[in-house]
């Protein structure tokens, strides 16, 4: 019976006849083992995160060359080329053509 539903409900009979508080002790071990923490407390770690795994990500565009200023890719799918030029004011890449 193990498994179904018949046997779930032999198994909680036995535990009870054993421990009568035998689901209230385990949820009690379980609520003090349980903290908050990593991204849930520190929202500046998940996105400390997550802008790592978005400059690692080479799900789109592969990196062909890189010359005086301008970043050629190409489209992993369409196989299209891209490219982009550095602008001083943002300081970051933007598609030009």
């Amino acid at each position: 019976m193990a498994g179904t539903k018949a046997g779930g409900v032999k198994a909680a009979q036995k535990n009870l006849a054993k421990n009568p508080n035998f689901y209230r002790d385990i949820g009690k071990i379980g609520g003090r083992n349980g903290h908050t923490g990593g991204f849930a407390s520190n929202p500046e770690l998940a996105r400390v995160a997550g802008a790592k795994g978005g400059r690692k990500s080479r799900r789109y565009y592969k990196l062909i060359s890189q010359r005086n200023g301008t970043r050629t890719y190409r489209h992993v799918k369409t196989g299209k080329i891209v490219y982009f030029d550095f602008n001083e004011t943002d300081k970051k890449y933007v598609l030009s053509r």
